[in-house]
């Protein structure tokens, strides 16, 4: 297994509300998830509305963080885009700043082109940035296009320095077990933390939890004591009911709400097309819903 490993927070990205990110709120939320706990950050995903956002923004926005002092080894982005070059533009750029790695999606709306063709996608971008850590990121119900257990061990098979981890948003357990039995050697994140205790048990690396924006305490500390004595009692059920409630929601919207309210900032009400935006009324609701749930939001 490689060495990432832990609780990931996939950030979330604050907008001015003429689609600007809002650079000092971008900055601050990044800065505080990883004061609450968060092992790496993962800006750019699907968390993060990437596919909204060009390809320069990004860019920029990544260099911001690094800039304002964040150790660019604490960074994971997503950089996965249909087109292998700007795929490779992402990643390169990320990893020119010093990142740990790059998350990246298949080559999505190809979906007819199998395992082969998603093979051939992800070892030329490895070539091309001369086998550098890569996440598998696989979120079928979104991409349209899934990562197999067998195409992730035939990629850590060709090339296990550069195909590290598996990132595992299906939301499927069965899928995540299927990974971690093809391809033992990558380190393998389901992306809910409802899974995290789970997971840890049968060799899973942690989690990347797009709820770590707003519960990353209580998921570091349930990654903390699982790793090094029993879960206490309660603990996951507590974590779980959070997660539910914000996921029945909407997560990005949700959790925007939710931050609006808490932060009294209404930018973080914006969201980027085709996204809806947030409303200050589904946060204070939402607040009201998690209160058997947390005592931080208030």
């Amino acid at each position: 297994m490689s060495d990432i490993s832990g609780v990931i927070c996939p950030l979330l990205t604050p907008f001015e509300a003429d689609g600007r990110i809002a650079k000092d709120l971008w900055i601050a939320h990044a800065l505080r998830m990883l004061d609450d706990g968060a092992h790496y950050l993962s800006p750019f995903g699907t968390t993060g509305e990437a596919l909204s956002i060009g390809v320069d923004t990004r860019m920029e926005a990544l260099s911001w963080l690094v800039q304002a002092g964040i150790p660019a080894a604490k960074l994971l982005p997503g950089t996965g885009v249909t087109a292998l070059a700007d795929t490779t533009r992402l990643s390169q750029h990320a990893l020119d700043l010093g990142a740990a790695g790059v998350m990246v999606l298949p080559s999505f709306f190809n979906g007819y082109v199998g395992d082969d063709g998603q093979a051939r996608y992800f070892l030329s971008l490895s070539k091309s940035i001369h086998g550098a850590p890569i996440i598998l990121y696989n979120i079928p119900q979104n991409s349209g296009v899934p990562i197999s257990p067998s195409l992730a061990a035939r990629l850590n098979a060709e090339a296990p320095r550069s195909f590290v981890a598996y990132k595992d948003s299906s939301g499927d357990w069965s899928n995540t077990a299927a990974v971690l039995s093809a391809a033992p050697a990558l380190s393998v994140f389901p992306g809910s933390e409802t899974f995290l205790t789970k997971g840890l048990a049968v060799g899973a690396a942690g989690c990347i939890s797009a709820t770590m924006n707003l519960n990353a305490p209580a998921i570091r500390a349930l990654y903390d004591t699982a790793r090094t004595q029993s879960v206490m009692e309660g603990q996951e059920e507590v974590i779980a009911g959070f997660r539910a409630v914000i996921q029945k929601a909407g997560l990005i919207s949700a959790m925007k709400a939710v931050l609006a309210v808490t932060q009294n900032d209404p930018r973080w009400l914006t969201l980027l097309p085709p996204h809806l935006d947030a409303r200050i009324a589904d946060g204070l609701a939402l607040i009201r819903e998690l209160a058997p749930f947390s005592d931080h939001l208030n």
